[in-house]
């Protein structure tokens, strides 16, 4: 992953803590308002990465891809971060990797370079790197400019917030928990809340199509980002394997319900995602071999209208 320290680049990963334990860097850039001028804002995103992959969804499902340009970093995350591809380079400095963006922001700064990364033209600065604050971002400041449903209706924002927190610790971070997780007894701990996590919701979700009810909220886009990486990545590469996602019918479901829609799926690639997690996490996958499947029955039809 890397990190800068005082503006120098530090390649490496995050070393766990002493139980073995994966601990999450908070992110550093977290302006909580934005202008609603279309063209101000530029987003940098891996489509491999669920946190950056939320956003994606938000802007595409608030219709909001004419207001805020889109770069696509390049899946394979080398020893200098994530880079720009050939295909996609950076069009604000014509830069080589992510991180020069931030040294754009701040040329001394500590901190790990990440993704979602949203640009301000006009103040010329790094705003906001906290995908779950620019999901409400999008939906509320940005929303003159939207043409799609808000995502996080004012009557629903207590119980959205309240299952965002719910499924962050057991579920969008537990399988990094368990998959970094250097220890036996740190992998039990995390694997067991997570499945115990998901056990949860396939209960709630026999009982209602969407996470806060029948309102499809920006706690699903936060659940389905991880969901559909579950039997592409996280149960062979993160160990995360006492059940598929496949097992679970409604939660899969649920990623079916989600993946259908047009907005969504162009959102999705799944080539990035396998690419990004096999090749780039070397800690995990020393060999860096990419594996040939699984195969996701992803078009299905879903029934969760029922």
């Amino acid at each position: 992953m890397g990190r800068l320290v005082d503006g120098v680049w530090q390649p490496g990963w995050v070393k766990p803590g002493a139980s073995g334990a994966f601990e999450r860097q908070t992110t550093k850039f977290r302006e909580a308002k934005l202008s609603p001028e279309a063209g101000r804002y530029h987003l940098y995103v891996s489509y491999a990465c669920p946190w950056a992959h939320r956003t994606l969804i938000v802007r595409a499902l608030r219709g909001l891809e004419d207001a805020i340009s889109v770069t696509v970093v390049d899946p394979k995350m080398g020893m200098d971060g994530w880079a720009f591809r050939a295909e996609d380079p950076d069009p604000l400095f014509g830069a080589p990797f992510l991180r020069d963006i931030y040294l754009h922001a701040s040329p001394n700064f500590t901190c790990h370079v990440t993704v979602p990364v949203l640009w301000d033209r006009q103040r010329g600065t790094i705003v906001n790197n906290e995908s779950r604050e620019l999901m409400r971002l999008f939906d509320t400041d940005l929303d003159p400019l939207a043409r799609g449903p808000s995502l996080a209706p004012p009557p629903l924002r207590p119980r959205i917030d309240e299952t965002l927190d719910a499924i962050y610790t057991p579920i969008n971070n537990g399988v990094y928990r368990a998959g970094f997780a250097t220890t036996q007894a740190a992998y039990d701990q995390a694997c067991g809340a997570l499945f115990a996590a998901l056990d949860h919701w396939e209960n709630v979700l026999a009982r209602q199509r969407y996470l806060c009810g029948d309102v499809l909220t920006e706690a699903d886009v936060a659940m389905f980002t991880t969901c559909l990486r579950f039997d592409l990545v996280y149960y062979a590469h993160f160990k995360c394997n006492i059940r598929r996602m496949q097992d679970y019918p409604n939660l899969w479901g649920f990623v079916r319900d989600l993946y259908q829609r047009p907005e969504v799926r162009t959102t999705c690639n799944l080539d990035h995602i396998k690419t990004h997690y096999y090749w780039s996490q070397e800690n995990v996958n020393p060999t860096r071999i990419v594996p040939l499947g699984p195969t996701l029955p992803l078009d299905v039809p879903h029934d969760r209208a029922r």
